[in-house]
């Protein structure tokens, strides 16, 4: 089987899939990128048995052929090709592919074809079209509040479901929640479903490299992205998400407005000074317009800082991971925060101050 295709169309195909494959996987065919020829197009197709992504592109083919190739082995040779590289040959034949550009040839040993898995599509149930961006924002919102651990899995997933006019984004792993708020297009349909946060953090990269829209359909067991000749595809985690709603308080004890650069930096310092469990601790004082955060490692040291703030109701003294709390700032775009605390053993409620409150991050206490 010999073709042509484009260079720019094959590498920026095979970067896209090479990023789904498998690494370090016990089934060589995962860490290969699947390349299809058939009436003159290219399918290129890569999966690690939880998501999978599928590429067209047009070739210039004598035959039909199908063979599996090394997806960091290719994504790098083409990587290093010459930028005015304009057409690349492929041979296949007798195990392996040839690659022939116009100042460079490689030839790779290929894996059998029949043992890569079939990347299955979503035939039914829903669809609609989305803005790219708004599903970006969404899964980037929250995804780092998920559970890296797979022993729930509806801890380690992004539940994503509609709320009047809103597709609402969620992650908790219990200990932080983080809650995302996008518009919903008019007309569009959305199943609500738990996307594993590691396939969400794939959907994302592709999703930030295709068009301005997007094409969903979901099923109760899989959901695919469309756009421009490529498709990603998720299983959906059959389970619960919490009903975290009802943990959310309706008002506050303690606020503290307080600009979000100020609070960056006051939390890297602690954070040099924290122990093994990132713990801070927070001392606010509204009538002394007091609001200090305290460190202390035995092996390192201690540290104690101030900052400006806009401080009102009762006096509070409270532990949480610093980290926890410096996750959120990535999803808030505004200049100040609005830190609502409840109580001792009651959760920190993190705001933006500004118009804009379709982001809501909740941080639980620590003991000390």
């Amino acid at each position: 089987m010999r073709c042509e295709i484009q260079f720019e169309k094959l590498k920026n195909a095979v970067l896209l899939t090479e990023k789904v494959a498998g690494r370090r996987t016990t089934l060589p065919v995962l860490s290969c990128i699947l390349i299809e020829i058939k009436k003159n197009n290219a399918t290129i197709k890569s999966t690690n048995l939880d998501v999978g992504i599928e590429v067209s592109v047009p070739v210039k083919s004598d035959t039909d052929g199908v063979f599996a190739v090394p997806a960091h082995t290719l994504s790098s040779f083409l990587s290093q090709a010459d930028g005015n590289e304009q057409i690349v040959r492929l041979e296949s034949s007798s195990g392996n592919l040839n690659i022939q550009l116009s100042k460079s040839k490689g030839t790779i040993k290929t894996v059998p074809p029949e043992d890569f898995p079939a990347i299955p599509s979503v035939t039914d149930g829903k669809t609609s079209v989305f803005p790219s961006d708004i599903l970006v924002k969404g899964f980037k919102s929250v995804w780092y509040s998920a559970a890296v651990s797979n022993v729930k899995p509806e801890l380690s997933s992004i539940y994503v479901y509609n709320d009047a006019n809103s597709i609402v984004f969620a992650a908790t792993d219990s200990f932080r929640l983080g809650e995302k708020k996008v518009m919903l297009p008019k007309a569009a349909a959305f199943e609500d479903m738990l996307i594993p946060f590691k396939n969400a953090i794939e959907i994302t990269r592709v999703l930030e490299s295709i068009g301005p829209t997007v094409t969903v359909r979901s099923n109760k067991n899989l959901v695919s992205f469309e756009a421009n000749d490529t498709r990603i595809t998720s299983r959906i985690i059959d389970g619960v998400f919490p009903d975290y709603r009802q943990i959310i308080p309706k008002g506050c004890t303690t606020e503290a407005v307080i600009l979000k650069q100020d609070l960056i930096n006051t939390l890297k310092i602690s954070s040099v000074f924290s122990d093994s469990f990132n713990q801070v601790h927070f001392v606010l004082d509204p009538k002394k317009k007091l609001f200090s955060t305290e460190t202390k490692n035995n092996d390192v040291g201690e540290n104690r800082s101030e900052l400006d703030a806009a401080l009102s109701g009762e006096p509070i003294e409270v532990n949480f991971n610093c980290k926890y709390i410096s996750d959120s700032f990535q999803s808030i775009d505004a200049d100040s925060l609005s830190l609502q605390f409840n109580g001792k053993n009651k959760p920190l409620v993190i705001r933006s101050v500004s118009g804009d409150q379709s982001f809501l991050y909740l941080v639980m206490p620590m003991n000390r």
